[in-house]
């Protein structure tokens, strides 16, 4: 699933001249959290969100006089058209993450997370048409798993091989305790495990491996094994 089969279309927009505090108004009007900032051409300027708003001097902390006092001019310079400025140009974010209607929502996902934003513009020859939104991601992961999608075949060698490397890397599976058999697709787990979390931790690694059909769980709380007598 890519970006131009979740994006929204119906885009709210505004222009770089568009004042501060009617974009304040739009986004409360509309129930959005930001706007991209376009021109004539609908090629994206920037991105403005509550976050810039907040950002405004009637809103806005002061600084303290030594951060003022040691902080570099320029940024200061830039701060201060932040906090000052009037209209859609002074207060936007200027670098702005893109994608394109062929970028995965796996990837936009990534993005979002590693970005700490809520949502990414869609362009096609640099112009804006549509937006991703964390909601959108999540309506595309509904639909998606409303559909039966047949795994792809693997060796089950391979995918033995990948699920004990997931476990090695983690720090709560113990792979001493654990014996995988992998057959035609499906995972069977057997061994002890030392928590009912640990168990459902096991399960859901297992599911998640490409090429995996089925989980069967023979695992045993090793509170369950008999004492030595």
């Amino acid at each position: 699933m890519k970006a131009k089969d979740v994006m929204t279309t119906k885009i709210v927009a505004v222009g770089p001249e568009m004042p501060v505090n009617a974009i304040a108004a739009l986004l409360l009007e509309r129930h959005i959290s930001a706007v991209p900032v376009i021109d004539e051409d609908r090629r994206i300027l920037g991105i403005i969100s509550e976050g810039d708003l907040m950002r405004r001097d009637e809103t806005a902390r002061r600084q303290s006089w030594w951060l003022a006092a040691f902080g570099e001019t320029e940024e200061l310079a830039r701060e201060f058209v932040k906090t000052h400025g009037k209209r859609a140009k002074d207060v936007m974010t200027r670098n702005t993450v893109n994608v394109t209607g062929e970028t995965p929502i796996a990837t936009i996902a990534e993005l979002l997370e590693q970005k700490g934003i809520k949502r990414v513009p869609v362009v096609r020859d640099g112009r804006l048409v549509g937006i991703v939104s964390r909601a959108d991601l999540l309506r595309g992961l509904a639909t998606r798993g409303l559909k039966p999608m047949a795994p792809e075949a693997r060796e089950d060698g391979t995918i033995r091989e990948q699920l004990l490397r997931v476990f090695e890397s983690e720090p709560w599976a113990d792979t001493t305790l654990l014996s995988i058999v992998v057959d035609e697709g499906v995972v069977h787990l057997w061994g002890l495990v030392r928590s009912e979390s640990e168990r459902h931790a096991i399960h859901v690694a297992a599911e998640a491996v490409q090429g995996v059909r089925a989980v069967q769980d023979h695992l045993r709380p090793w509170q369950e094994l008999p004492l030595s007598t």
